[in-house]
């Protein structure tokens, strides 16, 4: 009979530091902060193990959710990370115009990133950077196709990743599950909402948006994204709800008739989307209060112009992903 020994935070701690120390040596390393939990925690990880040598750097793509970069500069100040911070919103949305495919949207985004990440090295002073440490977790390389597996989705720091890099990669997180990272953060001594906070896509909004990718489209999520979270936050502390692992709006390519006032409209339909989950490889959609969907609903369609529709995906993992695309 095997024995599955329970996951030990401070033991992986410990070897995660001295690995990194291994890999990095005396060379500068760079590495990316999203504002989700695992490039938080690798950040840390890598901030503790070679000091003085990381170049920390949040790349804002324009597809981020609502008042995001404030948030992130905001928790990197709260445990001493010095944070470079790249207004790449334009290069994005230029680079994604006219892409519908969903693959093709994620190898868009994975080879821009990186090649911010090597201008940025480039620009470094005194010795060269070498490395980029990215949050990389089991779940990425796994859906990604690794180790002969069939791909469900390239994520973009896996397979979105260009063939020919400057920088190698150092991936401390590579081998754990999200419940992990998260005991991993608490253990560091993170905030709890760096640690505990839901998870978000690496491609960002460009997955929540079905079909292809506008400045008008994701406004439109930004607002329902804020006001799904908002809801459903206030539901769970107030005991209505059980908090979902994940919970988000996404925005369908169609648009379908609806009514504003005593008129004919042609609007937008949001999807939103919560999940019970532990780990991300499955999970089984989230039982919300009648009274809370109706509130989102109609506070969506009254804020945001363009949405006349709003539905509830009652999906399962499999057969859908947790994402839509």
């Amino acid at each position: 009979m095997v024995t599955i020994m329970p996951f030990d935070p401070k033991k992986f701690i410990a070897g995660s530091l001295e690995d990194i120390k291994k890999t990095i040596r005396d060379k500068k390393a760079i590495t990316a902060v999203s504002g989700g939990v695992d490039s938080f925690v690798a950040a840390t990880l890598a901030n503790k193990a070679v000091p003085g040598q990381l170049i920390v750097v949040y790349v804002d793509n324009g597809l981020m959710r609502k008042d995001e970069t404030a948030k992130v500069k905001k928790a990197a100040e709260s445990v001493g990370m010095d944070l470079n911070v790249v207004d790449a919103r334009k290069r994005f949305l230029d680079a994604l115009a006219g892409a519908t495919d969903p693959e093709k949207k994620r190898k868009i985004i994975g080879e821009l990133f990186v090649r911010i990440f090597e201008e940025e090295a480039k620009k470094a002073k005194g010795k060269g950077v070498d490395f980029l440490i990215q949050g990389t977790i089991a779940p990425d390389w796994i859906e990604s196709g690794g180790l002969g597996r069939d791909t469900i989705k390239s994520h973009h720091n896996v397979g979105g990743l260009p063939e020919k890099m400057d920088l190698k990669l150092c991936e401390p997180l590579r081998e754990l599950y999200k419940h992990e990272v998260r005991m991993v953060g608490r253990e560091l001594g993170l905030p709890e909402p760096i640690f505990n906070r839901q998870p978000f896509p690496g491609p960002a909004l460009a997955v929540r948006i079905v079909g292809e990718v506008s400045e008008e489209k994701v406004k439109i999520v930004q607002e329902a994204c804020d006001i799904v979270e908002t809801e459903m936050d206030a539901a769970s502390l107030s005991g209505r709800m059980e908090k979902p692992w994940q919970y988000f709006a996404a925005l369908l390519p169609s648009k379908t008739v609806g009514v504003r006032g005593d008129e004919r409209a042609y609007q937008y339909t949001i999807v939103v989307r919560a999940v019970r989950s532990l780990d991300g490889m499955t999970a089984s959609f989230s039982y919300i209060p009648h009274e809370t969907l109706e509130k989102i609903s109609t506070r969506i369609t009254n804020e945001i112009r363009s949405v006349g529709r709003v539905v509830y995906d009652i999906t399962n993992k499999p057969p859908g992903t947790i994402e839509m695309e």
